[in-house]
């Protein structure tokens, strides 16, 4: 393991999620897969198991979701529905890697904090390996929002206060239980990396000219960067993609800091702290890894928009009438394939994947007043 900010090394330990000095760490790379290697009779992110860590999978039959080509505003996108993953969201990638290592090592018991997608992900690959799960969620939530953890099993526990107060009260706790964390633990972005990997398989071996994503804690663009990066590395790509990264403009840590030519955060607006946001799942006000999705973004030569949030309500509407019912962290996305037409960043004859991140079956309440045009 490495810390990408220090460069300090660490022995391969599942069982370690963060530096000594409490940064974030990453996996060293790994050789990416020849098409030769691609286990292709699994029908799961394990297909590319010759550059994922050697651990017994516990699968759910993530990944290999479809790639759906469309017409969007006037441009020729694949939409990627990650909502085909076996809980409903990417974040499966990720958990599959991290609860296999975790259970390699006979981790019983783990902490997540989430109230969202992340948790009821851990939470079905916690169940899958006959591992226990407590998913700290900030008071607020919705019971909708928590049914999938508890259904799987998980011990769903309030915090009272926001979701900053949740994550800190997690890395309270994780100095006695097995912190698996979708936004800390090295091994949830091996899983998350497969992403780029099969967007290449899906294209026919080849990288697109872009991708777009929405980031909240900015998994999905550090997988990308991660994926796309072993790939040009083993020369299996000839470039990189550029990561063109939507968040709402209502809470746009990211893109605040991406244009401000900072490494970290900055300052939220005027009004003193960031507003909510029909994305709930981006509405992370200080990412963990905000200094590294900083550096793939510009390492990719991409950039990011900030989507208002009638723009987020009219994208999931335009979905649904095409048949795509993503929930509005996912229509960012979409909304943000708008923004970057406009400003020139997705020229005629390129190839451009959108990232849907995941179904609106998991944001009933915010997508129901979209659609009865409450919100």
């Amino acid at each position: 393991m490495r810390d990408p900010r220090s460069g300090r090394r660490y022995p391969l330990d599942p069982l370690r999620w963060r530096g000594d000095d409490g940064t974030p760490l990453l996996v060293s790379p790994a050789q990416a897969p020849r098409p030769a290697d691609i286990v292709t009779a699994d029908r799961s992110l394990w297909r590319y198991r010759a550059a994922l860590p050697p651990l017994p999978p516990v699968s759910l039959g993530e990944g290999c979701t479809p790639l759906l080509a469309r017409t969007w505003g006037g441009v020729e996108v694949g939409f990627k529905l990650e909502w085909f993953n076996p809980s409903g969201s990417f974040k499966d990638r990720g958990s599959s890697v991290m609860i296999s290592a975790l259970a390699a090592q006979g981790v019983d018991q783990v902490l997540e904090d989430s109230s969202g997608n992340g948790g009821s992900s851990v939470a079905a690959y916690c169940a899958a390996a006959g591992v226990g799960a407590t998913i700290l969620v900030p008071a607020h939530t919705s019971p909708a929002k928590t049914l999938q953890a508890t259904a799987y099993g998980a011990q769903v526990t309030p915090v009272d206060g926001d979701r900053d107060a949740t994550a800190a009260a997690a890395l309270r706790r994780a100095e006695q239980t097995v912190y698996a964390s979708h936004n800390w633990h090295p091994y949830f972005l091996e899983g998350t990396k497969t992403l780029a990997y099969e967007i290449w398989e899906d294209l026919g071996f080849r990288a697109p000219d872009a991708v777009v994503t929405v980031a909240g804690a900015g998994s999905t663009v550090l997988g990308c960067d991660l994926g796309f990066g072993e790939l040009l590395a083993a020369g299996r790509i000839a470039a990189l993609p550029r990561l063109l990264v939507a968040q709402p403009a209502n809470c746009a840590p990211l893109h605040a800091a991406f244009h401000a030519g900072a490494d970290a955060e900055q300052a939220a607006p005027a009004s003193g702290r960031w507003r909510p946001t029909l994305a709930e799942g981006t509405a992370i006000k200080e990412p963990v890894r905000l200094p590294e999705v900083l550096a793939a973004v510009r390492r990719s030569g991409g950039t990011t928009a900030a989507v208002p949030e009638e723009d987020i309500a009219s994208a999931l509407r335009r979905l649904a009438a095409t048949g795509l019912y993503a929930e509005p962290t996912s229509a960012t996305a979409a909304a943000a394939v708008d923004l970057f037409a406009a400003r020139g960043e997705l020229p005629s004859g390129g190839t451009t994947v959108v990232i849907l991140t995941g179904s609106a079956l998991k944001a009933p309440t915010a997508t129901a007043q979209i659609i009865e045009g409450t919100r």
